[in-house]
């Protein structure tokens, strides 16, 4: 891999993980300075899940800065990747979890405040972005699937040589 594109990849990943803590802070403070009333168990609900989710994606940043570390020193086709893949994929499931946590929590907010329901429609969209969500994960297990295949290869070939 080219080290610009490496540098770049790793300047956005900075990026949005400072923007992610600054939105969670915000999330969090706005629960409370935004609102006139106390904070219902929807809203808390809502900011529970979003931060939970926001921590799924600085959990993904981290760990794909951690594989861009060991591309660049050319240790990625080894067992220590596994770990930061692994990670990978149980955020990223945790997220999917999350989406539909958020698409249960608005289909429950339709009869508990009236006025102020959730459209049909968009929970079910909602449980869509959460399907689409698990099928990322899959398709990260799958990669992970051909890691072992290349590290197995790479360990036979270290053998031959």
């Amino acid at each position: 891999m080219s080290t610009w594109a490496v540098r770049t990849l790793r300047l956005i990943i900075a990026v949005a993980l400072v923007g992610s803590v600054v939105v969670q802070a915000g999330m969090v403070a706005l629960l409370w300075w935004d609102n006139d009333d106390a904070p219902t168990a929807t809203q808390i609900s809502l900011v529970v899940i979003g931060v939970l989710g926001v921590i799924a994606l600085q959990v993904v940043g981290v760990c794909i800065w951690r594989l861009l570390t060991m591309v660049r020193s050319g240790t990625v086709f080894s067992h220590a990747a596994f770990r930061y893949v692994d990670l990978v994929i149980g955020a990223i499931s945790v997220g999917a979890l999350l989406v539909l946590a958020a698409a249960v929590v608005a289909r429950f907010a339709n009869h508990a405040t009236p006025g102020d329901e959730v459209a049909p429609g968009l929970v079910g969209l909602i449980c869509g972005l959460a399907l689409v969500a698990a099928g990322v994960a899959l398709v990260v297990y799958v990669m992970r699937t051909l890691l072992a295949q290349a590290v197995k290869l790479r360990s036979e070939l270290d053998e031959v040589i």
